[in-house]
């Protein structure tokens, strides 16, 4: 399958929920976040007595050859908390000494802007590489992946292009482990399994928020096959039924994905999606929330005030994109939403 269209639907499930209307930070539903696919750090999960867990699972069925090969990618999002400073005097210049001055505030307003405190996310990627079945077979493949910390600093200035404040953004370094193994159950069944670890060295205070910064969010793992075909879980062939029903998932559903009849690609996700899952073309863009209606939300953003229109501006930058993009939607683009029939069947129970 296209590597747009498959982007296009792990995107919709992997920031689901990033933030729901009415997109404000202030709303409550915004302030309990981070709900799907999490993958904590291991001592967390110990003192928690497993219920924020530390490994995610997928396994699968592969139809194989002595030809096939599997690409396996695990993504998810990396916590990115940022907090809000202000800087009295202004200066032209952010030094040693203006850094030292900075003072944490809970909402700064610049050049009409009203800054705050919130969590964003950085999308990671982790390439697993390409591996011969053959050598799957032969023994498993581990790959652990460091993500070190990172703090950054950006300015706020002012009409005169003073610096009055600035945008303090964190990131905790997290140790990500991915093994990839493969069992052969018949001349042509292989399963594989995917296991995503958080190993990443952390100090247990009781503090679940701080936990989540060192936690993988919305864990997705995307496995290609070459000269193979994945089987469906959900409606495996017969003489596969055993098998399929024998797959461990813990955290991660696992789909076929691409047009109907495709089995080259599968996305195991945190959110359980029936088989080659479609983003509608009608739709304009994300508005993590996918169990919603396109044109309701767009509906609804539009009839925001002008002030929770600023703080949603205000929150980070998707937020902000989905608002000028709803903005600029023409009735064109909103009676595309509206109305669409994908298919008809007769209802149960009409006879023909």
């Amino acid at each position: 399958m296209s590597q747009t269209t498959l982007d296009r639907i792990v995107a919709a499930t992997l920031y689901e929920g990033y933030i729901l209307y009415p997109y404000r930070p202030s709303s409550v539903k915004n302030q309990v976040r981070w709900t799907f696919g999490g993958v904590h750090p291991r001592s967390w999960s110990e003192a928690t007595g497993g219920s924020d867990p530390w490994i995610a699972q997928t396994e699968c069925l592969l139809r194989a050859t002595d030809a096939t090969s599997v690409t396996v990618r695990v993504r998810f999002l990396q916590l990115v908390t940022r907090t809000v400073a202000r800087l009295d005097p202004p200066v032209a210049v952010l030094d040693a000494d203006a850094v030292a001055r900075l003072e944490d505030v809970e909402e700064l307003r610049v050049v009409g802007v009203n800054h705050r405190a919130w969590d964003e996310a950085t999308e990671i990627s982790i390439d697993c590489g390409s591996h011969a079945l053959r050598a799957l077979l032969d023994g498993e493949v581990v790959v652990e992946h460091p993500i070190p910390s990172q703090d950054d600093l950006e300015p706020l200035l002012d009409e005169q292009s003073r610096i009055v404040g600035a945008l303090q953004r964190e990131r905790q370094p997290i140790v990500a482990e991915v093994t990839v193994t493969a069992v052969r159950l018949t001349a042509d069944l292989v399963r594989v399994g995917v296991v995503v670890r958080n190993v990443s060295a952390f100090r247990v205070d009781g503090d679940r928020e701080r936990a989540l910064r060192s936690s993988l969010v919305s864990t997705h793992a995307i496995l290609v096959a070459e000269h193979g075909a994945w089987l469906s879980l959900a409606d495996p062939p017969e003489d596969a039924a055993d098998a399929a029903a024998g797959c461990r998932n813990v955290g991660l559903w696992p789909v076929l994905v691409g047009d109907p009849g495709a089995s080259d690609t599968v996305l195991a996700s945190p959110i359980i999606l029936e088989d080659h899952p479609q983003v509608a073309p009608e739709s304009s863009g994300d508005l993590f929330d996918a169990t919603e209606i396109d044109e309701i939300l767009s509906l609804r953003i539009l009839a925001l005030t002008d002030d929770e229109k600023a703080e949603m501006r205000a929150s980070d930058s998707r937020a902000r994109a989905l608002l000028d993009r709803t903005e600029a939607l023409t009735g064109e683009d909103l009676m595309r939403m509206h109305g669409t029939i994908r298919e008809v069947r007769p209802a149960i129970g009409e006879r023909r």
